[in-house]
């Protein structure tokens, strides 16, 4: 497995190993939720912590504990510490190939996607068809499902609307289990929206 960590990643990963009393030397990668919306968690932990499950990257002055079910999705990946205006923080940017794999064993399945699936097809998409626009049901995590706004809604200034006040109440009227619905469009390069 490989990690790729940027001068100033590694920099901040060791300062913040200097600042702990308990002398912790290892961190700890971790990747949930759906491949269109990854989630990953950073930590600092002692290095006895490693679970016989975890591989170990070294990254120079510390090591990185990754379990199995992340090593796939992080192999390959980039970690940067980036510094904006308002926010600071470490950036994983995860390797396109195995972004690809990921999403193509990732998808809609089971009653929940068939149930969330037949709402878009016949009571949203034919609403929002006349503007152009569709959308398609991408992964379902547990009660969580992932949409992704096509054609005339990619980009679209009304899109946050549509979902918010069009695809989030109806969906959660006809299948109530849904706790939440997560946009995973790409809305920076829509380049066709009906509102623009």
């Amino acid at each position: 497995m490989k990690l790729n960590f940027s001068d100033k990643a590694r920099d901040m990963v060791t300062s913040f190993m200097d600042l702990e009393e308990d002398g912790l030397q290892a961190l700890r990668i971790a990747v949930e939720g759906s491949p269109f919306a990854p989630n990953y968690e950073l930590t600092l932990v002692d290095s006895d912590s490693r679970a016989e499950s975890d591989l170990e990257v070294d990254a120079g002055s510390f090591t990185v504990l990754v379990d199995k079910a992340s090593a796939e999705r992080l192999n390959g990946a980039n970690v940067d510490f980036v510094e904006t205006i308002q926010e600071s923080g470490f950036q994983i940017t995860p390797d396109p190939e195995a972004v690809k794999e990921a999403m193509d064993d990732a998808g809609p399945a089971g009653k929940l996607a068939d149930r969330v699936t037949h709402v878009l097809e016949t009571e949203i998409n034919p609403a929002i068809a006349a503007h152009g626009g569709v959308i398609n049901l991408v992964d379902v995590q547990g009660t969580e499902i992932f949409i992704e706004m096509a054609g005339g809604c990619q980009g679209c200034a009304m899109s946050r609307m549509t979902l918010r006040q069009g695809v989030e109440r109806m969906v959660s009227q006809s299948v109530p289990e849904v706790t939440a619905i997560h946009d995973v469009t790409d809305h920076a390069s829509g380049d066709n929206p009906y509102f623009t």
